[in-house]
């Protein structure tokens, strides 16, 4: 049946009561995909923008003329009597490092202007006015692992809500689609999905597990494809911690039905929420810089943008044929299942002939930050292991060549921080070099003249002055593009006070820029040697840490800063100077990392109306409702035994839920099964059970249909 003529709403497995928790299957072939072959197959592009080429050639020309220029300078800073071996590293690291500076500058410039002449849509999406027809049907997806389920099913209701306000909400169903490992979290989702059910009295509404969480987050969305794809036009990619309004939702899947070009349309997560100060230091920044770096680069990426991993629409047949990974070969952490998925799925995607756009003015959609500089970390080291793994992907045949610069991009985001550690290393060797190490004033061979070792020391602090303007520089510009837009200033808090908090970020960014840096050093070397980042769970509010975890965490980085510093002084105080941001970075790093986790710091500072975004000051319908709805859920700290005595329903939900058991050999054995059977069998009741098992004799036994019977038997 074609997903036009689909019915509003599709009857549940067997039986329409809640214990059903999955609709009928429509299944979709996902077949792997070939790297070493060209494949393509889908309509051509048929509307690109004006002037592509153009635009492609300002922005690489801009980028080459400003390094171009920037190594002569520092050339002619290095080389007034020659270069030695370390001056020749210092000059080629500053090139590679300078052209990604300007080249992330260009798109600011192209991002400033467009954010005050208007906005440039490569698609017909209007940010305002009515809501287009739908015509399809389209799923909305909240793949999640381990997350707290009363918050992440709060998020789910608002965004419900917002869509049936939306009047198109016959065209939508909604599946959570559970990764979870810990068995207790797993039963407080299935009791939070019924009790969702019940308020909403909705059939629109699924809740899936997978036994077994295979290929992570890409497995999990490549299940339900092939589960259950055939049913639907596109489906909408929410993390747990996101949230879309209905208006955003209805515009984008209406673009998709609309251009059948189209494959996957990305919109700009807004950061919300956030607390702790270094939360809200992520929260402003990614609030008034990000639109406007957004739709630089939406300029200029046209057709072959890139994929985030949530808050976009892809149409499902596109994804089901060209987005399967394969799983590379070798040794984690390069080879194995691709951990950042999303960027191999858009370059598949477009390598098929889909056209992966971004819609940057589009917003209506939300995310949350890590809240402190440890949690930030522990996740930017998961990205960092999965942008190298695309070092794999990269040689891949028949990838248009914007995919590769999206892969080179996200590599060298990381690649830059070891190169920026060996840049500063580097200097003080040369400073080093010059004040210990007796120089050969005449070089082997005939020579008229003596060579002075010698650099330019005025034009040096120039070509430094240059260097932190153009990082400065698109927060200035996201600034003075704020003062063109009276709404948006108020949301800020008025010019004056989003100066201020401009200021404020930019002292406390430059403090944790060289944290970040040693941290990111450290997980593109242990990357490098072999060592696996895993899959931890995200922590979204407390980020404090006792003092045994600083010390442990950042003291290390604190004695490299007193090193630094050591050794800085002993050649020069101008030296130490020009190190000083690295070097208090560095030394502050402990009481940086515990002030910045802190959210009495950061709510003070919200009331001074520093660092306050628009979504505060006056906050969308949606985010009120998530909140509300957050404060007045049940909690998730009941025991399991508890919400199986006081609702029946759930056992036997969970049972009509359970997926068959997975074929196995004659002889072998679930350990985890035979052993929690045991132990259950040694309890007197089912508190006493529970307590006797572990996490994975628990997993076996609510995953076993037998076992699990046994256990809601038990007289409590």
């Amino acid at each position: 049946m074609d997903a036009v003529t689909k019915p509003a709403a599709f009857s549940r497995v067997a039986d329409p009561a809640p214990a059903a928790f999955l609709p009928a299957a429509a299944p979709l072939a996902m077949p792997v995909q070939d790297l070493r072959t060209r494949g393509g197959n889908a309509p051509p592009v048929a509307v690109r923008p004006m002037g592509l080429l153009f635009r492609r050639l300002l922005v690489f020309l801009g980028t080459a003329a400003g390094t171009i220029f920037g190594a002569d300078q520092m050339y002619l800073v290095l080389s007034v009597s020659g270069l030695t071996f370390l001056e020749a590293l210092v000059l080629v690291l500053f090139v590679v490092l300078f052209a990604w500076v300007v080249f992330s500058f260009i798109s600011a410039i192209i991002g400033f202007v467009l954010t005050v002449v208007g906005k440039d849509g490569a698609l017909d999406i209007e940010t305002h006015g009515p809501l287009p027809e739908l015509r399809a049907r389209h799923a909305l997806l909240v793949p999640t692992y381990n997350e707290t389920p009363s918050r992440l099913f709060a998020r789910l209701q608002a965004t419900y809500e917002s869509v049936a306000e939306s009047g198109r909400l016959d065209h939508f169903d909604f599946y959570v689609l559970s990764d979870t490992t810990d068995p207790d979290i797993w039963i407080h989702e299935e009791a939070q999905f019924l009790a969702l059910l019940e308020r909403t009295q909705s059939k629109q509404i699924f809740y899936r597990h997978r036994r077994e969480n295979t290929a992570r987050k890409a497995g999990n969305i490549g299940e339900w494809v092939e589960r259950f794809g055939g049913h639907y036009e596109s489906m909408v990619i929410l993390d747990a911690d996101s949230l879309m309004t209905g208006d955003i939702i209805v515009r984008i899947t209406s673009a998709v039905e609309r251009n059948a070009h189209v494959g996957l349309i990305q919109t700009l997560p807004i950061i919300v929420n956030a607390r702790s100060l270094f939360g809200r230091l992520q929260q402003f920044a990614g609030r008034l810089y990000g639109p406007m770096l957004a739709r630089g680069i939406a300029w200029w990426f046209g057709p072959e943008s890139n994929y985030w991993g949530h808050n976009a629409a892809i149409r499902v047949k596109a994804f089901a044929a060209h987005a399967s990974l394969p799983t590379l070969k070798g040794r984690k952490p390069f080879g194995g299942h691709i951990m950042s998925h999303d960027f191999v799925e858009a370059a598949l995607m477009r390598r098929a002939g889909w056209a992966i756009v971004m819609a940057p003015d589009l917003l209506g959609g939300y995310e949350e930050t890590p809240p402190s500089m440890t949690e930030f970390a522990a996740r930017d080291r998961r990205w960092c292991q999965g942008n190298l793994q695309h070092l794999k992907v990269l040689p891949a045949r028949g990838l248009h060549w914007m995919s590769r610069l999206h892969f080179m991009t996200g590599i060298g985001s990381y690649i830059t921080a070891p190169l920026w550690l060996i840049f500063l290393v580097t200097g003080i060797l040369i400073s080093l070099q010059a004040q210990f190490i007796r120089p050969e004033y005449f070089p082997k061979g005939f020579s008229l003249f003596p060579q002075w070792p010698a650099e330019d020391p005025i034009r040096a602090a120039w070509v430094f002055a240059a260097t932190m303007g153009i990082l400065i520089a698109p927060k200035l510009l996201a600034w003075i593009a704020l003062l063109f837009h009276s709404k948006e200033r108020r949301g800020f808090g008025g010019a004056i006070a989003a100066f201020f908090s401009i200021l404020i970020e930019v002292v406390l960014s430059a403090l944790i820029a060289p944290v970040m840096m040693l941290f990111q050093s450290h997980a593109v070397t242990t990357a490098l040697l072999g060592s696996d980042a895993g899959w931890q769970v995200q922590r979204r509010d407390d980020g404090s840490l006792p003092f045994s975890e600083l010390l442990r965490s950042y003291g290390r980085l604190t004695f490299v800063g007193i090193l630094l510093g050591a050794a800085a002084f002993a050649v020069s105080l101008s030296l130490f100077l020009w190190m000083t941001p690295v070097i208090v970075g560095l030394l502050l790093a402990m009481p940086l990392a515990a002030i910045t986790a802190r959210s009495d710091i950061g709510m003070a500072l919200r009331k001074m109306r520093l660092l306050v975004v628009p979504e505060e000051r006056d906050p969308p319908t949606i985010l009120r409702r998530a909140n509300e709805l957050s404060g007045t859920l049940p909690g998730d700290d009941a025991k399991v035994g508890e919400l199986f005595r006081s609702n029946i329903a759930l056992g036997a939900a969970h049972l009509g839920a359970l997926d068959p058991p997975p074929p196995r050999k004659r002889g072998d054995v679930d350990a985890d099964l035979v052993v929690a059977k045991a132990r259950m069998a040694e309890a007197a009741n089912m508190d006493e059970a529970l307590l006797l098992l572990t996490a994975r004799e628990k997993r076996a036994l609510f995953g076993d249909r037998a076992g699990f019977t046994q256990l809601l038997t038990m007289n409590a």
